[in-house]
C-alpha cells in the first residue's frame, strides 16, 4: 500500500482560544487514496507554513500512536500548487525521500478527492459539534454565537481533534470500504513498506542553510546570534553544519562539516525571559494599535454633500496649530528628510573618464595629491608686495617675494 498520498491545508471553521484571541487554526495532513486513513496530521494557531508540512510528514511516516500501525513512504504525494508544499525545504525533503511530488493544477479540487471528502468529513461529523462554531450556512447570512459560549483551548482542540483521528482510522466504515476500517483495509494489504528511522527521518526533514561554520568559545555563530550546548566542551575549531526546524529558531541542531555525523543540538544562548518576551508582545500590539488607528483616520474623508453641480467639499476643518503639530510630527517621524545627500559633494571622477556635464557641475575637486609647490609663477600684480614703505617715497632694501597658493576651488590666497 502507501502508492499514492494527498496532501491539503484547511482552515477549521471553528474559533479556538489562543492565548487570549480567538483564533481559526489551520489543520495539515496526509491521507492514502486506497484506504482512506489519515497518515498524519499537524495543527497550527496561525497561518500554515512548511514547518507545519514536515510536521505532519513526519506524524505520516513513523507508525506510532496516534495515527495507528500505518506509515512508511508512499511513491507519490499530491498536492495543489500549495507554496509550502513546494517550498526548497520541503522538495529537498521529498527529494531525500525518494518521493515524488505530484503538483496538480490550480482550482482543480475533483484531481485530489480524497483529502477533499476528509475536509468536508471532519466539517460535518466533528467540527460542526464543537463551541465556536462559524461556518455560514449559506451566503450572506451568518451563525449567531451566543454570548456566553465558551472557546475550547488551542490544546483542547487538537487533542480532540487527535482523538477524533483516532476514532476514524480503526472504527470508521466510508462506504467505498464496503464495511471495512481504513486501518482493517491498510493491515490486510501484503505490499511491502518503506520506512525509515526515527533519527533519519528527523535528518531529512530539517532546513540546512548551506553553510560551513567552526564552534568558537561561544558557541556556534547563525543568523548573527550564538547558540551553545554542553557537548561542545572542547570542540573549538570544528567545523560544522547547522540544520533547523523552520521558525524554531530557539533550537538548532548542529552535525560535523566533514563526515555529516550528528552532533547535539544547541539552544540560543541570552535568551529572553518570559517576562521580557510578553513586554515586547504588549510594546508591538499598542504599536499595531496605534497604527492601525492612523490608518483608519487617514482613510476617512468626509465630503459635503451638494444639490447643485459644482466641485467636492472636503470636510473636517483644522486650526492652524493643529495642522502645524501634526505636520511637525511627520517630519520627526520621517528619517529620509533628515539625510544631507548634498552636504559633502563626491569626489570628481578620474580626468579619463567621461562624466556628463551636469554630473561634473555637482563634483568638487580632488585635492592635491602632493603639496603644492612654494613658488608660484611670477606675475605683475602677485609676485611682490610694494610694502609700506614704497608708499612713503623711499624703501630700505629690496621687498620681499610673496608668495600665493591656490585653493580647491582655483582661488589665491596668501598663506
Amino acid at each position: 500500500m502507501a502508492e499514492v498520498w494527498e496532501a491539503d491545508h484547511v482552515q477549521a471553521p471553528v474559533l479556538v482560544d489562543v492565548e487570549g484571541a480567538a483564533r481559526r487554526p489551520w489543520i495539515t495532513w496526509f491521507v492514502d487514496c486506497a484506504t482512506n486513513a489519515i497518515m498524519g496530521v499537524a495543527v497550527t494557531p496561525g497561518s500554515p507554513s512548511r514547518e507545519s508540512v514536515l510536521t505532519a510528514l513526519r506524524a505520516a511516516v513513523l507508525r506510532e500512536r496516534p495515527f495507528g500501525t500505518q506509515g512508511g513512504l508512499p511513491e507519490r504525494v499530491r498536492v495543489d500548487r500549495g507554496k509550502d508544499f513546494l517550498s526548497r525545504t520541503v522538495t529537498a525533503a521529498f527529494n531525500a525521500l525518494d518521493v515524488t511530488v505530484e503538483d496538480l493544477q490550480a482550482c482543480t479540487p475533483h484531481l485530489k478527492g480524497t483529502v477533499e471528502g476528509l475536509n468536508r468529513a471532519v466539517e460535518s461529523m466533528f467540527l460542526a459539534a464543537l463551541p465556536g462554531y462559524v461556518h455560514q450556512p449559506r451566503p450572506g447570512r451568518r451563525r449567531a454565537r451566543p454570548k456566553d459560549e465558551v472557546l475550547l483551548g488551542f490544546e483542547e482542540f487538537t487533542a480532540r481533534l487527535l482523538d477524533w483521528v483516532s476514532w476514524w482510522n480503526p472504527s470508521h466504515h466510508p462506504g467505498p470500504l464496503k464495511g471495512r476500517s481504513p486501518l482493517g483495509v491498510w493491515e490486510a494489504d501484503p505490499t511491502p513498506l518503506r520506512e525509515i528511522g526515527a533519527d533519519e527521518l528527523w535528518t531529512f526533514t530539517l532546513e540546512d542553510d548551506g553553510r560551513a561554520r567552526v564552534i568558537s568559545t561561544r558557541g556556534v555563530r547563525f543568523r548573527r546570534r550564538d547558540y551553545a550546548g554542553a557537548w561542545m566542551t572542547g570542540q573549538a575549531g570544528t567545523q560544522v553544519r547547522v540544520r533547523f526546524m523552520p521558525h524554531h529558531d530557539h533550537r538548532i541542531e548542529v552535525f560535523d562539516a566533514a563526515t555529516g555525523r550528528y552532533l547535539g543540538p544547541a539552544t540560543l544562548a541570552d535568551q529572553a525571559s518570559p517576562e521580557q518576551i510578553s513586554a515586547v508582545r504588549t510594546a508591538r500590539a499598542a504599536r499595531s494599535r496605534r497604527l492601525r488607528k492612523d490608518l483608519a483616520a487617514a482613510r476617512q474623508e468626509r465630503y459635503s454633500a451638494q444639490d447643485r453641480a459644482g466641485r467636492p467639499e472636503r470636510l473636517k476643518a483644522l486650526t492652524a496649530q493643529e495642522a502645524g503639530r501634526e505636520v511637525a510630527e511627520e517630519e520627526v517621524a520621517d528619517l529620509s528628510r533628515l539625510a544631507l545627500p548634498d552636504l559633502i559633494p563626491p569626489a570628481a571622477p578620474p580626468p579619463e573618464w567621461r562624466t556628463p556635464p551636469s554630473l561634473a557641475a555637482r563634483t568638487r575637486h580632488a585635492l592635491p595629491s602632493s603639496p603644492p609647490s612654494t613658488h608660484s609663477p611670477p606675475g605683475p600684480d602677485t609676485t611682490h608686495d610694494p610694502g609700506p614703505d614704497t608708499a612713503a617715497g623711499h624703501r630700505t632694501g629690496p621687498s620681499p617675494r610673496v608668495h600665493h597658493r591656490v585653493d580647491e576651488r582655483g582661488h589665491r590666497y596668501r598663506p
